[in-house]
C-alpha cells in the first residue's frame, strides 16, 4: 500500500474502460467478483482489490485474466459495503478514511471466502493476488493463512507487524523503480530481512526497473511499447508463482 505519510496517488496508472465477464456473487456477509475458468479447476485465486475497491475495473481485467488461465478467481468485497477511496476525494482525509479499513484485519472475511471457495467451488488448491491495499493484505495472508499456498503483494509491504517477515506460504513480492511511494530503500529492508528471518519457504523480490505504483493492474499491455515488456513480464511472473506452488 502507500507510504502512510504520502498515499497512493490517484494519477498513477489508468483507469480502464471495461466491464468483465463474471458475476457478482453474495458470500455470506460480503459480495464478490467471481469467474469461473473455461473448464472446471480445483484451483481458485483471491484477488485483493487497492484502495479502489472491489469495483475497480482494472481489478475485475486481473481476475479475469486469472481465470482465462484456468483459476477460480474470485475478488471480494474487503471493505464490506464500506465506500473505497476515490481521485475526489481530499487526501488530507486519507488517514481517517483507511481508519476501519485496515488491510491486516481481514481475517472474518478471508474466512468466509475459503470457506465459500471449498464448499461452493470444490477449490483444493488457493492462491492470493493483491495490488496496493490488497499487496498489503496479500503479504497478511502469507503471515497468516498456511492453507493459501501461494501470494503473489504487488507494490505492497506490511510495516505495522513484528512477525512481518515470517512467512507461511510462498511469496512473490513487486515492485516498481520508480514507485514514489514505496521507496527502494523499503524494499531493500523487506528483502535483507526476508534473507535473515524466512526459513523454510520460498520467496521473491522482483523491481521492475522504470516502473511506477500501479503498472500492473493499472495499465492496459499496450498502454505504450517502453512499458510493454515490464508489464507483460510481471503478469507472467504472477502466472508462473502459482503455477508452481499451486
Amino acid at each position: 500500500m502507500a507510504n502512510e505519510a504520502k498515499p497512493c496517488p490517484c494519477d498513477m496508472g489508468y483507469m480502464m474502460e471495461y466491464g468483465g465477464v463474471g458475476q457478482e456473487v453474495q458470500i455470506e456477509h460480503i459480495k464478490a467478483y467471481l469467474v469461473k475458468p473455461p473448464s472446471d479447476s480445483d484451483k481458485a485465486v483471491i484477488i485483493i482489490q487497492d484502495i479502489y475497491g472491489w469495483k475497480l475495473p482494472n481489478t475485475r481485467y486481473m481476475a479475469d485474466m486469472l481465470a482465462s488461465n484456468g483459476y477460480i478467481a474470485v475478488c471480494p468485497d474487503f471493505y464490506v459495503g464500506k465506500e473505497p477511496w476515490s481521485p475526489s476525494h481530499d487526501w488530507s482525509t486519507f488517514q481517517q478514511w483507511l481508519e476501519d479499513k485496515k488491510p491486516t484485519n481481514i481475517n472474518k472475511e478471508v474466512d468466509a471466502v475459503l470457506r465459500f471457495l471449498k464448499s461452493q467451488c470444490g477449490a483444493q488448491h488457493i492462491g492470493a493476488v493483491g495490488f496496493c491495499w490488497g499487496g498489503v493484505a496479500t503479504h497478511y495472508l502469507a503471515l497468516q493463512y498456511p492453507e493459501v499456498r501461494a501470494g503473489v503483494s504487488v507494490y505492497g509491504i506490511i510495516r505495522e507487524r513484528e512477525d512481518r517477515y515470517e512467512l507461511k506460504s510462498p511469496t512473490l513480492f513487486i515492485f516498481g523503480e520508480k514507485d514514489d511511494v514505496i521507496p527502494l530503500d523499503q524494499v531493500s529492508v523487506l528483502e535483507k530481512n526476508l534473507q535473515e528471518k524466512c526459513t523454510g519457504v520460498d520467496y521473491h523480490v522482483k523491481v521492475f526497473p522504470g516502473q511506477t505504483h500501479g503498472f500492473v493492474h493499472r495499465k492496459r499491455e499496450d498502454i505504450n511499447t517502453t512499458d510493454q515488456p515490464c508489464i507483460q513480464e510481471a503478469r507472467t511472473d504472477m502466472l508462473n508463482w502459482l503455477q508452481k506452488y499451486m
